[in-house]
């Protein structure tokens, strides 16, 4: 097993990279950094430098913080010699993240650019599906609830938190991948709530009849949808590309094994010092905010 060390333990720390690492027979969560959390068992440093010093043991770091500050973490692991592994999106800017794949590159270690929706179930097979047709058009319906997955998380509204595109990502991860053909952006709607410096939510509009509607402010039910219709069938995907239809049947659902598969696919990575980089749904958040109408909302508060 592989030592790794998990820096920033926060609510999707807990909920999803934790329990992936423990259940991996390739990892062994040897250490973690964070200013609050820490996981019973595992050695805890609240400072990096020092853990990168003390334990030059672990040769692989995955890093969960808030996007922002991950750039200056990643950079400081790569110069120690560490692979490094990033949690969506993988940094708060296209050209720091295109500088770590070229840090990677010269100390000769792995960084792997994690999109964990598309590791959901029916993604593989969408896109093998379309991959021969004719795509018509194509919604997508992202709506969530901004207090249920980051309740108090003040950082996804402040200058680099990406506001509804941390969720929307997700989606924007899985057309990138399924579509047989590219896109690019004509127009955005953003909507910025009155005291907060992101938007909360977005309606986009691309090439080839492709729509998208991104919320925060979904209570109820929450909706990941993308309906992609073509000249011989009609595809959708649910619950975050967990649920595959063709034409109203069902062809793929299943358990939830994102991170896991994440965690797998680094694990090959780390094996043969290669690097998987992949910044097409952060190109169409940049796109969103270059070219969107702004629109002032009411205040948002937690």
């Amino acid at each position: 097993m592989t030592a790794i060390c998990l820096v920033g333990i926060g609510k999707i720390a807990v909920d999803q990279h934790v329990p992936a690492i423990g259940g991996s027979a390739d990892w062994e969560l040897a250490a973690t950094v964070s200013r609050a959390g820490s996981v019973d068992g595992v050695q805890s440093f609240t400072d990096f430098d020092q853990m990168l010093s003390e334990r030059p043991d672990i040769p692989v770091i995955s890093l969960c913080l808030p996007p922002v500050p991950r750039y200056d973490y990643a950079a400081k692991a790569i110069a120690a010699g560490r692979h490094v592994m990033l949690e969506k999106p993988p940094g708060a800017t296209l050209a720091e993240v295109y500088a770590l794949a070229d840090m990677a590159h010269a100390a000769g270690v792995s960084l792997y650019t994690t999109w964990h929706s598309r590791m959901a179930k029916g993604v593989a097979p969408a896109k093998a599906w379309l991959a021969d047709k004719t795509v018509t058009g194509v919604h997508i319906c992202w709506k969530e609830d901004v207090r249920r997955w980051h309740p108090g998380q003040d950082w996804v509204f402040a200058p680099g938190g990406m506001g509804v595109f941390d969720p929307g990502s997700n989606a924007l991860s899985i057309i990138t991948e399924i579509l047989p053909m590219p896109i690019h952006l004509r127009s955005a709607e953003l909507f910025f709530p009155e005291n907060r410096d992101t938007p909360i939510a977005a309606h986009m509009q691309w090439t080839q009849n492709v729509t998208g509607d991104f919320d925060w402010r979904q209570e109820g039910p929450q909706s990941w949808d993308i309906t992609v219709e073509t000249t011989t069938g009609t595809l959708s995907l649910h619950d975050g590309g967990a649920r595959l239809l063709i034409d109203g049947n069902e062809v793929a659902a299943g358990a939830d094994r994102e991170y896991p598969a994440l965690y797998d696919r680094m694990a090959e990575l780390v094996k043969t010092n290669a690097s998987e980089v992949d910044l097409s749904p952060m190109l169409h958040v940049a796109d969103a905010l270059t070219l969107g109408k702004r629109n002032v909302v009411a205040a948002f508060h937690f």
